[in-house]
C-alpha cells in the first residue's frame, strides 16, 4: 500500500512538472507527451482518413477552404512574430481539405491538418463564415488542446489507479460504489468542464486571428446564430456536453468581438 502510494505520488509530482505556457492563452498547460511525438501520429492518423473518405479538389469550394486556411494561417504567423514567437509554429505542416460528408462539422488535427465537410458549408455560407469555423479550428491546433486532452486522460488514469489503492482493502460492493463515483465525478466534473473551456478558448483565438486575417468576426456570431437555428434546440444538457451550448457560444464571441477588433487593428486591420 505505502509503495502504490509512494508511486501515485510521485506520479502527480511529474505531472505538475510537465508543463509548459501557450503564448494564445499565457496559460501553463500540461504537456505530458511532446508534439515531436504527437505530430507525426496526427499526420499519419490524417492521411489515412484521407484515403478512407472521398476530398474533393479543384472545385470553386475546395479552393475556398484553402484560401481561407492559407489566410488564417498567415494571420497566426504575424501574430506569433510581433509577440515575440516567431518559432512556436515549427513542426506544424498545415493543410486543408474539403470531405464529402453530410456530417456538419470541420476539424483539426495536432499540427494543423483540417478537415471540412461539405455538410458544414451551408451553415458557413461565406468566405467569413468558413473563417470563422477555420479559426476556431487553428486555434485547437495552436493552443495545443490535443496535447491537453491527452495529458488529462493520462491524470484522470492515474488518479483512477490511486482511488483504487486507496479502498483496495475494502470490500468489493463498496469498491465498485467507490470506482463508479469515481468515473461519474471525473467525467462530468472534470473532464467535461475541462472540454468546454478548451471550446471557449478556441473561440477566443479563433476570433482574433479571423480579425487579422481580414474578416469581419462580427460573422463568427452569424454562424453560430444559424448553427443554432439549424439544430433547432436538439442539444444535450450543457453540463453533460463537450461544448458550450449555442447560446452560450454567441453570447460569447459577442462578448469578444470589441476585443478582436482591437486586435486586428494593431496589424491595420479595421472593420466599420
Amino acid at each position: 500500500m505505502k509503495n502504490k502510494s509512494l508511486i501515485f505520488g510521485l506520479g502527480i509530482l511529474g505531472l505538475l512538472i510537465a508543463c509548459s505556457k501557450n503564448p494564445f492563452t499565457g496559460k501553463s498547460t500540461m504537456a505530458l507527451v511532446p508534439n515531436s511525438q504527437i505530430f507525426p501520429m496526427s499526420f499519419q492518423q490524417y492521411n489515412q482518413f484521407l484515403t478512407e473518405n472521398k476530398v474533393i479538389k479543384n472545385t470553386a469550394e475546395a479552393k475556398k477552404i484553402e484560401t481561407v486556411g492559407t489566410k488564417i494561417k498567415v494571420a497566426a504567423e504575424r501574430w506569433l512574430t510581433a509577440n515575440g514567437h516567431a518559432d512556436y509554429l515549427t513542426g506544424y505542416n498545415w493543410e486543408y481539405n474539403l470531405v464529402e460528408s453530410k456530417d456538419v462539422n470541420a476539424w483539426c488535427m495536432p499540427g494543423g491538418k483540417i478537415v471540412f465537410y461539405t455538410g458544414i458549408l451551408p451553415i458557413c455560407k461565406d468566405d467569413a463564415g468558413i473563417a470563422a469555423v477555420m479559426g476556431h479550428e487553428v486555434a485547437h491546433a495552436l493552443a495545443n488542446h490535443g496535447q491537453q486532452r491527452m495529458s488529462a486522460g493520462m491524470v484522470q488514469q492515474l488518479v483512477q489507479v490511486g482511488a483504487a489503492a486507496a479502498v483496495s482493502n475494502q470490500d468489493p460492493q463498496t469498491q465498485q460504489m467507490v470506482m463508479q463515483a469515481y468515473g461519474i465525478g471525473s467525467q462530468v466534473g472534470v473532464m467535461l468542464p475541462f472540454s468546454r473551456k478548451h471550446e471557449s478558448e478556441a473561440d477566443m483565438i479563433g476570433l482574433t486571428l479571423m480579425a487579422i486575417a481580414g474578416y469581419n468576426p462580427q460573422n463568427a456570431v452569424a454562424v453560430w446564430e444559424r448553427m443554432s437555428a439549424q439544430a433547432g434546440g436538439q442539444a444535450p444538457p450543457e453540463i453533460l456536453s463537450t461544448h458550450p451550448s449555442n447560446q452560450s457560444r454567441i453570447d460569447h464571441l459577442t462578448s469578444l468581438i470589441p476585443q478582436a477588433k482591437a486586435e486586428a487593428a494593431k496589424f491595420g486591420v479595421t472593420f466599420k
